[in-house]
């Protein structure tokens, strides 16, 4: 059933206010445990977003976010583009995904975290060992999501298709495309976190500059309202970029209809 977006917008406002309240409510009341000990677990959210505000108004925080955003940015596009072709790949090449089916998914099953410090060694603490351990968060989602799309794509559409004379060129270029493109994209959004956590990580654990780094600096301090701070400013961060990402996937799947739809 179609959902007006100022009431699809309202809907989440509440959510975000409830969360808030709530927030506020057990770090000022001892409602869960006395205000002391909350406070110093969980900070108070007015404590934070004034902490936020200070951090914008004196330019401290443009040069992580620049740094961090550079970071996301590459590890996102070098990892999209190389899940793209080598899904595609993949799914065209079925004895090509049969040889390497076992080795993915070794490679998938891997934990991140052991490959920063590997990544650190190769690279340096510059941004270039983020950026591989963003590559390599983001590939696997992308590169699953699109080998599953081209390999759904009916075989009756297919035999059509060739019945008309298509030509692999024009079967990749106007069916196996627009039949992985909502995967592509359904892919992206949730990318996209994963691409600044591999930036963050990577600065987490060894970096002079991000928002990881700002983060583990408070966390040494025990400085609360720091770490929160940092965590909210992340997440404004995950939802621009993931906003840029809907706008550029609105008017390349505006033919396909959704389960949900705003008016």
């Amino acid at each position: 059933m179609p959902i007006s977006r100022l009431k699809l917008l309202l809907m989440q406002a509440l959510v975000a206010i409830g969360a808030i309240v709530f927030w506020h409510i057990v770090t000022n009341y001892p409602v869960i445990s006395d205000v002391k000990t909350m406070r110093f677990f969980f900070s108070t959210p007015i404590d934070v977003f004034t902490r936020v505000i200070r951090m914008f108004a004196d330019g401290s925080v443009y040069r992580h976010l620049w740094i961090t955003l550079v970071e996301t940015i590459l590890a996102f596009v070098i990892g999209a583009s190389l899940g793209i072709i080598v899904g595609f790949w993949f799914a065209r090449k079925p004895l090509v995904a049969a040889v390497f089916d076992p080795y993915v998914k070794m490679m998938n099953a891997l934990p991140r975290v052991v490959l920063a410090p590997i990544f650190a060694l190769w690279f340096g603490l510059g941004i270039w060992s983020k950026v591989w351990l963003g590559v390599t968060l983001v590939f696997f989602i992308v590169f699953f999501n699109v080998y599953q799309g081209v390999r759904e794509v009916p075989q009756v559409v297919l035999a059509n298709a060739r019945m008309l004379g298509m030509n692999e060129r024009q079967l990749l270029r106007h069916v196996y495309w627009p039949a992985a493109l909502a995967w592509v994209f359904s892919s992206l959004h949730t990318s996209v976190g994963f691409a600044v956590v591999g930036a963050v990580v990577g600065e987490y654990l060894g970096s002079a500059a991000g928002l990881g780094y700002l983060i583990h600096q408070a966390e040494g301090v025990f400085d609360v309202t720091g770490v929160f701070a940092g965590m909210v400013i992340l997440m404004m961060f995950v939802m621009l970029i993931d906003a840029v990402v809907t706008v550029i996937e609105k008017p390349l799947l505006v033919w396909k209809p959704g389960e949900t739809r705003t008016v």
